[in-house]
């Protein structure tokens, strides 16, 4: 077993590199998983190892939906003894990466903060990651966007429709599950497919939990059994 406790990505990134045949196991948030994936996914070496994850920090609503315990000692068990879960993947065409879910719009305005995703070994366990983002409200509005919304090829929504929210998660068989909103009163779109395309007049989007754009359009491709991740046997 190697600890390493690195203070900035490129850190991060150097001991992935030179992990040998360790397996990777982080102690973080959310954060610490999709930027850890998007390095591997960069590197083309994301499928060589299952990840293992012991959540440290906020409460970490991506890794529990992925199927991580919520409490340090049941994540740190299934770490060591438990299954490996495929899991698909949705990459956008500029590298970006989605784990579990994207929205737009993207939710409220996220707090500013210079707080570093790694921290020294003689903080706390606590400390080792801070979250960036905060969760869009609950009950909060979502102003109508002008969007155009394509599953392969096939159209869900074009810019004469104005659209409440757009949503895209993985799906079983490899594909991505589309869920159009439209005003009140019409009932939503709903459709699965392999590649999901939006475009419009400058939107941004939620990924997972980092807020991306302004983008005039973006198409995500979902990558079936891309990663790996340790949780526990049922």
């Amino acid at each position: 077993m190697k600890i390493v406790f690195p203070e900035s990505d490129e850190e991060a990134e150097r001991a992935l590199a030179h992990r040998g045949r360790r397996r990777p196991v982080l102690l973080g948030d959310d954060l610490a998983l999709l930027r850890t994936v998007r390095a591997l996914h960069r590197d083309r070496t994301l499928h060589e190892a299952p990840l293992g994850l012991v959540p440290i920090g906020q409460i970490s609503s991506l890794a529990r939906g992925l199927g991580v315990p919520g409490d340090v000692p049941a994540a740190a068990r299934a770490v060591l003894d438990g299954a490996h879960r495929e899991l698909d993947l949705l990459v956008d065409e500029s590298g970006g990466i989605v784990l579990g879910a994207l929205s737009i719009p993207c939710g409220a305005p996220l707090p500013q903060t210079t707080a570093r995703w790694w921290t020294p070994v003689e903080k706390t366990a606590r400390q080792l990651v801070r979250t960036l983002t905060a969760p869009i409200p609950a009950g909060g509005h979502h102003p109508r966007q002008r969007l155009r919304v394509e599953a392969d090829g096939v159209l869900l929504a074009d810019l004469d429709q104005p659209v409440q929210e757009v949503s895209v998660r993985p799906a079983p068989a490899g594909l991505a599950e589309v869920c159009v909103r439209r005003p009140e009163g019409a009932g939503p779109v709903r459709a699965r497919a392999r590649t999901v395309t939006v475009s419009g007049r400058d939107f941004r989007y939620r990924a997972d939990s980092a807020v991306t754009g302004p983008v005039r359009t973006r198409t995500w491709t979902v990558e079936p059994a891309a990663w790996r991740l340790t949780v526990p046997r049922h």
